[in-house]
């Protein structure tokens, strides 16, 4: 068992009203998995760019999630070194594993479609 001494209180509620929201849930749980970009959200939730893209803004601006830039495109992924990480992880741990819907996205042919 992961012992979280490094959370505070605050830090715990805060990341856990961002979790409360079934889409940044499942963008977290995505993300555990590999990276992203938004393009490829918005395919998986079937959900507008500009509402993926407000969810992803508020786990970035809480250190949940972090970027990498390839050209004009942004990869999100997790932020393993964030120290409220061990939460956000254990949390996951407890939902169906979304390994599956990156699976789904290159099987369809839709893995990083933004690079078309």
């Amino acid at each position: 068992m992961t012992i979280l001494n490094d959370v505070t209180l605050e830090q715990g509620a805060k990341i856990l009203k961002l979790l409360g929201d079934k889409t940044r849930l499942n963008i977290v749980s995505i993300l555990m998995h590999d990276e992203c970009c938004v393009c490829e959200l918005v395919e998986v939730l079937q959900m507008s760019q500009p509402s993926i893209s407000q969810h992803v803004a508020k786990l970035k601006s809480a250190e949940i999630v972090k970027e990498r830039r390839q050209g004009q495109w942004i990869f999100y992924r997790i932020n393993e070194s964030v120290s409220v990480y061990p939460l956000v992880k254990s949390i996951v741990n407890h939902f169906p594993d979304q390994q599956e819907v990156i699976r789904n996205l290159e099987k369809q042919g839709l893995r990083v479609c933004c690079d078309n």
